[in-house]
């Protein structure tokens, strides 16, 4: 299955903003690579997330979120590749449901050694913080894992880009700083700036 709010081969990019659908040449491209055991890519959604969504909606880039599961190799387990097949779920039923869900996970992220995410009561229970996404279609699709085999074309799509880390940011192909020299989450101003002095 192939959640809708996708774009690319085999829908690996999921789309917050003008959907895929959206005439040319549209706003520009905020290009996310996450891995959601990942705890910089933690930090920086709480710190950032809402000043993401708030320039999203009002039209000032397009979210492209690409995820990797490559800390389940290393780490262990399989709370990367579950939560990001539960992410699929939420994209299926709409975009709120979608960045609110991914929002709620990194805020309620397990240690990155504990794979706490390879739970579906786990994942389920946090859906319940999610406006309009429980139901038994979503809940059903994260059991079933209906979302498995697309989770997997994500994490290899993630691998063959490229990118070696996360979190990595890109707005216009070009690196945005997410973190400052201590690994703590830049301030939404100084986000903003780097957005506003690339559009000019």
């Amino acid at each position: 299955m192939i959640p809708a709010n996708t774009t690319g081969e085999g829908g690996t990019t999921v789309v917050y903003g003008a959907g895929p659908q959206a005439p040319e040449p549209g706003p520009p491209v905020l290009d996310l690579y996450l891995d959601l055991r990942c705890p910089y890519c933690r930090a920086v959604e709480n710190a950032l997330g809402d000043t993401m969504r708030q320039l999203a909606d009002a039209g000032e880039f397009v979210l492209h979120h690409h995820f990797g599961t490559f800390l389940d190799a290393q780490l262990g387990g399989h709370g990367s590749h579950r939560a990001l097949a539960a992410l699929g779920a939420a994209a299926d039923v709409g975009q709120p449901q979608f960045l609110t869900y991914l929002h709620t996970l990194y805020r309620n992220q397990p240690h990155e050694e504990h794979d706490g995410f390879a739970a579906e009561r786990m994942l389920l229970g946090l859906a319940n913080d999610v406006p309009r996404l429980r139901s038994r279609t979503f809940d059903d699709a994260v059991l079933d894992q209906a979302y498995d085999s697309w989770a997997r074309r994500v994490g290899r799509a993630f691998d063959a880009s490229g990118v070696e880390a996360t979190p990595t940011v890109l707005f216009r192909d070009r690196p945005v700083a997410v973190l400052d020299a201590a690994g703590e989450a830049v301030r939404p101003e100084q986000f903003t700036a780097q957005i506003h002095d690339a559009t000019e």
